[in-house]
């Protein structure tokens, strides 16, 4: 049950001091775009942007809670690749059909994930990885290699094409409410704590008595639902399956969240940050910027600028902690 303390800012950005970091170099892109591009700051262009990203930011929310045990998940990529092709499948069923197919298709990798880490005690980055290959040939496997069209007469295209109440596009909505029920179970719930609490020391959860095989269970389960729902978001946005897609997704993931502030090591972590650290890794101002005419970037320096960015964020992210332990030791 929440309290009054639920929702406060200023003990939230104490203990999240990380993370801030993260917020302000978001809003410095987003304050830059404002005044160097025309029409950014349009509606159409903010809707655009959240929509097609919307599966990215999906991804990193799952991979948030399993890095915060001190986990990795290196199938998520994989594992949206194969489910957008079955959404695709299950499209002529219409959305009631799809949507949950393809999330339960993800769950369903997420529960190898846990029986392999949990039951068979193999290393998380070694199970992960063999999930990712196989969910890789199985994509290609059931489409034949092969780009699977979504059924356009059905209603599951309405879920890419509509919007909510008029307003927003379905998938923002969708990944907006995932985003604040994560974070409350993450802040305000037992199982939140358990997560955290892992990745501080599992041995210690273990002589707690904390439910520690329980809670892992249910992170890599979260994971492959997680990534179950981006392949739906995948298969909208390119209207069919797309079982050559999903490299490197796992990387954006993992970068997203630790630039977030949350520790590879686990025990520490933040929702919001995550999201916004996935915002701006997909905020690709050397594209606008080839747009206006005045100054052209190649994709290969727009990588090198991305990840000279990362650096400063990151070196800018540790100091903030240093100086935040420093005064905890104090």
């Amino acid at each position: 049950m929440l309290d009054e303390t639920a929702f406060d800012l200023r003990k939230y950005l104490r203990r999240n001091s990380a993370s801030v970091t993260v917020w302000l170099a978001l809003l410095a892109l987003i304050l830059f775009g404002l005044m160097r591009y025309e029409n950014f700051g349009s509606a159409y262009n903010f809707s655009s942007f959240l929509n097609y990203n919307a599966m990215f930011i999906a991804i990193a929310l799952g991979m948030c809670f399993v890095i915060m045990t001190g986990g990795i998940d290196l199938s998520v990529g994989s594992v949206a690749a194969f489910t957008s092709v079955v959404a695709a499948y299950l499209s002529p069923y219409g959305i009631q059909v799809a949507l949950p197919g393809a999330v339960l298709a993800g769950i369903g990798f997420g529960a190898i994930n846990a029986f392999c880490i949990i039951i068979l005690r193999i290393p998380p980055f070694i199970a992960t990885l063999a999930t990712m290959l196989a969910a890789k040939g199985g994509a290609l496997v059931i489409s034949g290699a092969q780009t699977i069209s979504v059924d356009w007469g059905s209603n599951f295209t309405k879920l890419g094409m509509g919007q909510a109440f008029g307003l927003f596009p379905w998938a923002i909505v969708i990944v907006a409410g995932l985003t604040l029920a994560l974070w409350l179970v993450l802040e305000r719930t037992t199982i939140g704590r358990t997560v955290l609490a892992i990745g501080g020391s599992e041995d210690a959860s273990n002589l707690m008595g904390l439910k520690v095989n329980r809670a892992k269970a249910v992170v890599y389960l979260l994971s492959g639902g997680c990534a179950g729902l981006a392949g739906v978001f995948l298969a909208l946005g390119f209207g069919a399956g797309q079982p050559l897609e999903g490299i490197g997704w796992e990387l954006s993931a993992i970068a997203s969240v630790v630039v977030g502030g949350t520790l590879l090591t686990g025990g520490m972590g933040s929702i919001p940050a995550t999201v916004a650290s996935a915002l701006m890794l997909v905020f690709n101002a050397p594209n606008f910027e080839n747009g206006s005419g005045t100054i052209s970037f190649s994709a290969y320096w727009q990588m090198v600028i991305l990840g000279g960015f990362l650096f400063a964020v990151i070196l800018l992210q540790s100091r903030v902690i240093a100086r935040q332990q420093k005064v905890l030791g104090s």
